[in-house]
């Protein structure tokens, strides 16, 4: 064999070996990309693809990596596997749950933590999560959350859960909506035309977007709390400012009152609201978003035009 025979053979297996080594190294990238193997997967509702949505690799490289208005949202559990979760990681020395049926709390009291009763309807899901897994993240200045070190006296359970474990105890909590904790009805959220609008109310010893009510005076029957409305918009998820929105309160014996709610600022970000007393028992809060007033661009053109009603039960 000639020696420009034997380089050229030697090229061709370079190059092969090459192409194989490339091959290789695109799978291995494309490993961590492919879906979980089933006894990884945690139950949740939108594991057949129920709430799913679909976005192509150039959408997810124009928006930053994450589908537009993309935000993180943990999955469903079983409340019933995460009280079993909260018992056997015995939670109950620190925190009370009325109505419940923990072994009572014999802790130091200075290492107790906040009842329980009430919270799943005054945080969201993923809250609860990162209290879990990071307790520091978020830190609540007061008697009963911090220690002498300034650092929260919640130990993290990072390396003591599973997920299916987390997603369990955090549906167990977010199942705990009556007892002493509430603040007011729970967060109400619905999706009507080109908006997803959800209605708070706190209660009158509150002001306006804050979160107080932690051991404050109780309000006098009747007085005014503040209603607040997030108006969203569906798609990307960002709040819609320069909207006309009217709230019609509608009770059993009583006249309809229509308030006029503006656009805020506070502790819990944009919102359109009032100060206002809603009626005790049930109640219809029917709200009327108008079209914006702001400028549409072409890219939006026929949204935010049209007038929406949405009606909350209470």
């Amino acid at each position: 064999m000639s020696r420009r025979s034997r380089r050229l053979i030697g090229g061709v297996v370079l190059g092969v070996a090459a192409l194989i080594a490339i091959a290789s190294a695109v799978r291995a990238q494309h490993q961590g990309h492919g879906p979980p193997p089933p006894a990884a997967t945690p139950r949740t509702p939108a594991a057949d693809g129920a709430g799913s949505r679909k976005v192509t690799m150039e959408d997810l490289h124009l928006s930053g990596g994450v589908p537009l208005g993309w935000k993180f949202a943990l999955p469903s559990g079983d409340s019933a596997k995460g009280r079993q979760v909260f018992a056997e990681l015995e939670c109950f020395k620190c925190h009370v749950i009325q109505g419940e049926s923990f072994p009572t709390s014999g802790g130091d009291a200075k290492n107790v933590g906040p009842e329980l009763s009430g919270m799943g309807g005054v945080h969201p899901a993923e809250y609860f999560a990162e209290s879990i897994l990071s307790p520091n993240a978020v830190i609540l200045d007061g008697p009963g959350f911090i220690g002498p070190d300034g650092k929260s006296i919640m130990p993290s359970y990072a390396d003591s859960l599973s997920v299916v474990q987390l997603v369990d105890l955090v549906a167990f909590l977010k199942s705990l909506t009556s007892g002493g904790h509430e603040h007011g009805a729970a967060p109400s959220t619905k999706t009507e035309g080109d908006y997803t609008v959800r209605l708070e109310y706190r209660g009158g010893d509150q002001g306006p977007g804050d979160h107080g009510g932690h051991g404050g005076r109780a309000a006098p029957a009747g007085a005014p709390g503040h209603l607040m409305v997030f108006v969203s918009d569906r798609v990307t998820g960002e709040p819609v400012p320069y909207l006309p929105v009217t709230a019609t309160i509608r009770a059993a014996g009583a006249p309809a009152r229509v308030v006029k709610l503006s656009p805020m600022a506070g502790g819990q970000g944009f919102h359109y609201g009032a100060n206002v007393a809603l009626p005790a028992g049930a109640h219809t809060i029917t709200l009327t978003i108008r079209p914006a007033t702001m400028p549409v661009m072409d890219s939006a053109r026929g949204r935010f035009a049209k007038p929406v009603t949405v009606v909350f039960e209470r």
